[in-house]
C-alpha cells in the first residue's frame, strides 16, 4: 500500500517514514535507512510538516525522522553515523527538550539499539466529512446558451444538428452580401 501511494505522491515524506518503520519492522535495515532518507529530504528543510490538512491527524517532525533514521543504522551496526545522525537530531529538536535524544546518544555510545518513532497506531488518512460532503457533482457551467448565431434574434438555447431556416426570417441584405 505504501509503494502504491509513493507512486502516486513521490514527494510525501510520512508516506516514506511508516514505509520505513514497515521495512524496519520486516528486518530489511537497508531499505528502512533508505526510506528514512527520503522522507528527511522530502521535509524540505521545514521542521515539521502538519498533515491534518490532508486528513491525517498528525505533525511529522524532522527530528523523528533522525531518530528513526539513527534507529536503522544502528541496526546495520554504523554507530558513528548513528551518533552523527543523532546529533543533527539535536539541531532540529525543539530547544529545551533533548532529553530524548541524550539518552538516545548514549544508548548508541553503549551500542544499543534504538527503537524508532512510529505515526500513532489507528491514525489513517481521513479527509473531514465537511471536505467529503462538498465533493457532490456541481453544474458551474450552468445550461448553454448561444453566444453567436448568423440569425438575428435567435433565442435558441443548446445544442442540435443545423435547423431548417424559415422562409423570410433572415434575409441578406444586398449590403451583406458584398
Amino acid at each position: 500500500a505504501f509503494d502504491k501511494t509513493l507512486e502516486k505522491d513521490n514527494s510525501l515524506a510520512v508516506g516514506f517514514f511508516q514505509r520505513g518503520s514497515v521495512h524496519l519492522q520486516l528486518e530489511m535495515y537497508e531499505k528502512a535507512l533508505s526510506d528514512y532518507c527520503m522522507a528527511f529530504r522530502h521535509l524540505r528543510k521545514n521542521p515539521f510538516i502538519d498533515y491534518k490538512q490532508l486528513g491525517l491527524r498528525h505533525v511529522l517532525y524532522a527530528w523523528e525522522v533522525l531518530y528513526s533514521m539513527a534507529a536503522a543504522q544502528c541496526r546495520l551496526q554504523q554507530w558513528q553515523e548513528a551518533k552523527a545522525t543523532l546529533e543533527k537530531a539535536v539541531v532540529w529538536r525543539p530547544q529545551g527538550r533533548t532529553a530524548i535524544l541524550d539518552l538516545a546518544l548514549e544508548r548508541v555510545q553503549d551500542r544499543l539499539f534504538l527503537e524508532p518513532m512510529h505515526v500513532p497506531l489507528g491514525e489513517f488518512f481521513r479527509p473531514r466529512k465537511k471536505e467529503v460532503e462538498q465533493l457532490d457533482s456541481k453544474d458551474f457551467l450552468g445550461k448553454p446558451k448561444v453566444i453567436s448565431s448568423i440569425i438575428p434574434n435567435d433565442e435558441y438555447i443548446g445544442f442540435e444538428p443545423l435547423r431548417f431556416q424559415k422562409q423570410g426570417f433572415y434575409q441578406p441584405s444586398a449590403e451583406a452580401l458584398r
